[in-house]
């Protein structure tokens, strides 16, 4: 399986922050947005990535990222020349997906408290099954939303309804089979002129081919496209690293977790940051790990 990273867009929602500077690439408290969906991709296994930024920002992320190697990931990059929608990913990255399964993640979205479910997604790609994740929200209205039968069957996802028919959002974390490429083909721009991933879901539904995973307590996922969601987030991560000690989204850590490095390369990658609290923490991990 291959991982997709959307990070383009304007951010206008967010601006005058992010006239000059990708959303992605400001910090949610410790570090970079962006560190958080791809530590989520590593978290699934994955180790070759895909990141669709726009073309002001690509040499940014470049410069952050690198090609992965140092974390023991490949990650390529490529162009979102205009925000067409999400699912144009899956055209934009097309040739990179080639004849592998794929996640798309949001880059402006984290997540929290979970990695079995990540599993379970991949074990239904393996049944050619689709896999995306609801979350219980105050404003629905703001995102594709899943409609439920009596018996909690999900009858269809409407993209922002004026007047939403459940609290369940669909996250920006999305599992398909290889035959998505085939599929983005079939659906035409809405009325706002972008390819709707609700579209690409609903396709995936009408087959009996979509698996809706309700993220229950427990779990937390941020959308952080406004001001508020992006304070939230960062305070966020601010109370649950100073509690336990731990860092939320720490891309070298979840490397080695996921035994992609050593625990000597672990050592390495924090003495580059030796002088940052970062940095620090990743010596004291690599000690720590046994």
């Amino acid at each position: 399986m291959k991982g997709i990273i959307l990070a383009g867009g304007s951010g206008t929602r967010l601006y005058p922050i992010t006239k000059s500077l990708s959303k992605q690439l400001m910090p949610v408290y410790d570090k970079p947005m962006i560190y958080y969906p791809l530590s989520v991709l590593m978290l699934a296994g994955i180790k070759e990535v895909l990141i669709i930024c726009t073309p002001r920002d690509i040499e940014s992320f470049k410069d952050l990222l690198g090609d992965g190697s140092n974390i023991g990931i490949e990650i390529n990059y490529t162009v979102q020349p205009s925000p067409d929608g999400l699912a144009q990913s899956f055209i934009l990255g097309k040739s990179f997906i080639g004849d592998d399964s794929v996640c798309l993640i949001l880059g402006d979205n984290i997540f929290y408290g979970f990695k079995q479910e990540l599993l379970e997604a991949i074990k239904n790609v393996e049944k050619d099954l689709a896999t995306v994740y609801g979350s219980f929200v105050e404003m629905p209205e703001r995102y594709g939303v899943a409609i439920f039968d009596k018996d909690q069957k999900v009858l269809k996802i409407e993209e922002k309804p004026i007047v939403p028919k459940s609290n369940y959002a669909i996250t920006g974390l999305y599992f398909y089979p290889n035959d998505v490429i085939d599929k983005v083909e079939l659906i035409k721009p809405s009325a706002r002129g972008e390819l709707e991933i609700t579209d690409l879901n609903n396709l995936y539904l009408r087959e009996e081919r979509l698996q809706i995973v309700k993220l229950e307590r427990g779990f937390v996922w941020f959308d952080t496209g406004t001001q508020k969601s992006y304070s939230n987030a960062s305070n966020f991560i601010e109370a649950v690293e100073t509690r336990q000690g731990l860092k939320v989204g720490c891309i070298e850590e979840v490397a080695y977790e996921q035994r992609f490095i050593t625990k000597n390369q672990l050592y390495k990658l924090g003495k580059n940051y030796k002088s940052s609290e970062y940095g620090q923490y990743l010596i004291k991990r690599s000690k720590e790990f046994l």
